[in-house]
């Protein structure tokens, strides 16, 4: 007797598809947290192709996570107005064609404008790609893909120093964007046949809200970095920071008065989100700080290739990646308070051994062991930092939540990387280490004092995750 062949389930392709999906996804996702730490390595040689200073050469770095954070939260909210597919293409090719023009680019301000084209493409495809991701899969999958999704941004952050030392070294400054292309096409190519759409739902759009925290943001920036050359008292720094502040304050009064805020102000009352943000948003300066430092010490101070630079961080990498293993281990045994509290004195004891950096030496002997320390620290930081903010809300707090904090995740490489280089201005600038050094010994003193904070600012007890995570 004949038994018929049974077809191949459609539920089959579907599972292979939701899986492939996925790869794509955190493809792209990589490449944007990537985009945060690559060009850090590149610097000096973009600096001495294209005669740019220090002022400028801080902006390349913040003008990316600048609007990428400035922008996430409304990028969100029109993933739900046109359809979360729709946006993440739109914010691929964005993203694809900013870093054409940024690697063509032969002066600061079309190369200014090329990173800030890239922060306004992954502000709309991030928050779109984890919507996929979160209405793709449900239950222990739903977990086990959003562990892979916010896996990426540790790794993503400590490769992107490596890959940009490597591409400089061996094809030229601009192939850390160049290198952007035929991924960002493959991905385009690739995803509308593993993505399905998914229906737009009306929303309104918080434009006012959006411009006034990035503008606010901006001008906080200018003035942080202002400071390096015209000092705190100049007439530029506190046009800046007093700009900051009144714009802040705006955007607090519209987001109070709108039916439709990016941010609910009544979630910045809340003490675990509040103690989130403020983990997220100094450990991330401080990490994304000493790359930038570290980089730029490297080369203009100890005139080590942009290669040699790369691998110098590659332990980094694994400390970092080490450091929040163990406190995703340690925040379900003990919580997170300790677990903060811990890693950001790890953090102060590596930046205080960094403030002993010496003219010459073995920079392998000298500088490698604080760094390793603070990254391994900062860390732990960052799974403390996620866990208590998202660990004691409802769940139907955690999508908006989630934004908040990665909005303060980008935010603070931004803040970090200005104070920092603002503080290190006399040492980048005649290629000394005494700038250095009092900018290790500021970082040393900013993780000592967040570490007596969190004592008190971070609940007592073991988080229970809602099962959103952070975005990157």
């Amino acid at each position: 007797m004949n038994h018929p062949v049974a077809a191949p389930a459609p539920a089959a392709g579907r599972e292979k598809r939701r899986w492939y999906a996925l790869g794509l996804l955190s493809v792209a996702q990589f490449m944007l947290i990537l985009d945060v730490t690559v060009v850090n390595v590149a610097l000096p040689s973009i600096g001495s192709d294209l005669r740019l200073g220090r002022e400028t050469l801080t902006w390349v770095v913040t003008a990316y996570t600048l609007t990428f954070g400035g922008l996430m939260l409304l990028g969100g909210r029109l993933a739900d107005a046109i359809g979360a597919r729709r946006s993440l293409l739109a914010g691929l090719t964005l993203f694809t064609l900013a870093s054409l023009t940024s690697g063509l680019a032969t002066d600061g301000a079309t190369l200014l404008a090329g990173r800030i084209g890239q922060g306004v493409g992954a502000a709309l495809l991030s928050p779109a790609a984890l919507a996929i991701v979160t209405t793709t899969f449900h239950g222990a999958e739903r977990t086990r893909a959003l562990g892979v999704w916010a896996a990426l941004g540790g790794i993503g952050s400590a490769a992107g120093v490596l890959l940009g030392g490597l591409l400089t070294a061996t094809a030229g400054w601009q192939w850390v964007f160049f290198i952007n292309l035929p991924v960002g096409v493959a991905v385009l190519v690739a995803l509308p046949l593993t993505v399905p759409a998914i229906a737009s739902r009306p929303a309104r759009l918080d434009l006012p809200g959006a411009v006034l925290v990035t503008a606010a943001t901006s001008a906080l920036i200018y003035g942080l970095v202002k400071a390096g050359d015209a000092g705190w008292d100049g007439p530029a720094t506190l046009a800046g920071l007093g700009g900051a502040v009144l714009l802040y304050a705006a955007f607090l009064l519209v987001e109070r008065a709108t039916r439709a805020p990016l941010i609910d102000v009544r979630l910045l009352t809340r003490r675990p989100i509040v103690a989130g943000a403020v983990l997220m948003l100094v450990a991330t300066a401080l990490l994304i700080a000493f790359f930038f430092l570290g980089s730029v010490y490297l080369q203009h101070a100890r005139g080590y290739t942009a290669l040699a630079t790369g691998l110098m961080f590659l332990p980094v990498a694994v400390a970092t990646g080490g450091g929040a293993h163990l406190g995703s281990r340690f925040v379900s045994r003990i919580g997170g308070r300790p677990v903060a509290a811990g890693g950001l004195a790890l953090a102060a004891a590596g930046s205080w051994l960094l403030t002993a950096l010496p003219d010459d030496g073995n920079p392998w002997i000298r500088l490698l062991p604080g760094f390793v320390i603070a990254a391994a620290g900062l860390g732990a930081t960052f799974v403390s930092a996620t866990t208590t903010a998202l660990g004691f809300i409802t769940h139907e707090e955690a999508g908006l939540t989630s934004g908040l904090v990665n909005t303060f995740h980008e935010v603070g490489g931004s803040v970090g990387v200005a104070v920092f280089s603002t503080v290190a201005a006399a040492g980048i600038g005649a290629g000394t280490t005494a700038g250095y050094r009092t900018a290790f010994a500021v970082g040393a003193v900013a993780a000592a004092v967040t570490a007596v904070a969190a004592l008190r600012l971070v609940p007592a007890g073991r988080p229970h995750l809602t099962g959103a995570p952070m975005g990157h």
